[in-house]
């Protein structure tokens, strides 16, 4: 076993090319799934070439097709399969991200203009629908019946988690294992969807595979956490994305959690008022968060569900598949640093 390291705190390029050079060893396959993408979409739909401009659905972080990868290629090699369960993937990611943009109300996602935003709520719906759906279509393709049996419960628990969040909407009661959970399903079940069936297609054992899969699952609710992070501090113009609508929307996110946790029944119902407020004040919250802690507690807890994932890796054999995977939990992390 080898020693085990600790995530670093500094990250040697701008994050943007970081991350190009942790998928430098999958880049041909990156681009094997872009063409997967671009063929099996119905391109004579109407708008659909524009509609997709908008998703750049080949663009982005691609952070699930490279987890699928990644997972194969530490397990064994990369294969037609995997390919296609990463287009799968990425299709049912972009899909909810239309979604979350309709129940938002965001106005920019990858730093371009969402599709509600350019078009309307019912195009973006039915955008979406058409890749949830047509995801499945192509994952019926995989010789696996557990991989697409993988890939169906991951996407209804995303929907799952979605619904949550939507339904705790100025529900400020919340506690941080319920936010846990629904994070778990909401962002963080299609990594592991994606870490659990690239290791599955190469052949690994049903309990690697779940080893697989838990790692995935630790390294997207370290994305979420952050995420929540930078929709309270980012800016809009580095992350790319509509922010500060967690707050506009009364959702609660693990930093205003664990800072209600922490103050006096008066204090709190102060809070909560603020919080449910049709324009809660930004500067107002940021103060109580500062005051708790909170949003250094929320990074810790990021951090920590980011070091387990390094852990993990530290006990795989080597190789450019482990270093690569914990290269990308070190990138997770680095989102806000």
């Amino acid at each position: 076993m080898s020693q085990k390291r600790e995530i670093g705190a500094t990250v040697p390029c701008s994050k943007g090319r970081f991350l190009d050079s942790i998928y430098a060893p999958i880049q041909t396959d990156l681009a094997e799934v872009d063409r997967i993408l671009i063929e099996q979409l119905d391109l004579s739909i109407p708008w659909m070439d524009k509609l997709l401009g908008h998703t750049n659905i080949t663009g982005g972080k691609r952070m699930r097709p490279a987890l699928v990868l990644f997972s194969a290629l530490a397990c064994g090699e990369i294969g037609v399969q995997h390919h296609q369960l990463a287009a799968a993937l990425e299709m049912i990611h972009t899909a909810s991200l239309i979604h979350d943009d309709v129940l938002d109300h965001a106005v920019q996602r990858r730093h371009v203009e969402t599709v509600n935003s350019q078009w309307d709520n019912k195009t973006s719906v039915l955008l979406g629908d058409y890749l949830f759906t047509h995801a499945f279509h192509l994952a019926s393709q995989i010789d696996s019946l557990a991989a697409i049996r993988r890939l169906a419960v991951a996407s209804n628990r995303v929907c799952g988690g979605e619904m949550k969040q939507n339904a705790w909407s100025g529900d400020f009661d919340i506690s941080e294992v319920d936010y846990l959970q629904m994070v778990s399903e909401k962002t963080a079940e299609l990594c592991s969807c994606a870490c659990y069936c690239g290791a599955h297609l190469s052949n690994a054992s049903e309990p690697s595979s779940e080893a697989f899969s838990q790692f995935g699952q630790n390294l997207g609710i370290a994305f979420q956490i952050i995420d929540d992070i930078l929709d309270l501090v980012g800016e809009t113009e580095t992350v790319g994305k509509t922010l500060g609508t967690d707050l506009k929307n009364r959702k609660p996110t693990l930093p205003v959690i664990h800072s209600l946790s922490q103050v006096d029944s008066a204090l709190r119902q102060t809070m909560v008022a603020e919080l449910v407020s049709e324009h809660p004040d930004h500067g107002r919250v940021m103060n109580w968060l500062e005051s708790t802690g909170s949003l250094q507690y929320a990074k810790s807890r990021a951090r920590q569900c980011a070091q387990s994932a390094v852990d993990f890796t530290d006990d795989l054999s080597g190789g450019v598949g482990s270093e690569s995977l914990k290269l990308m939990a070190q990138f997770v992390l680095e989102r806000t640093f």
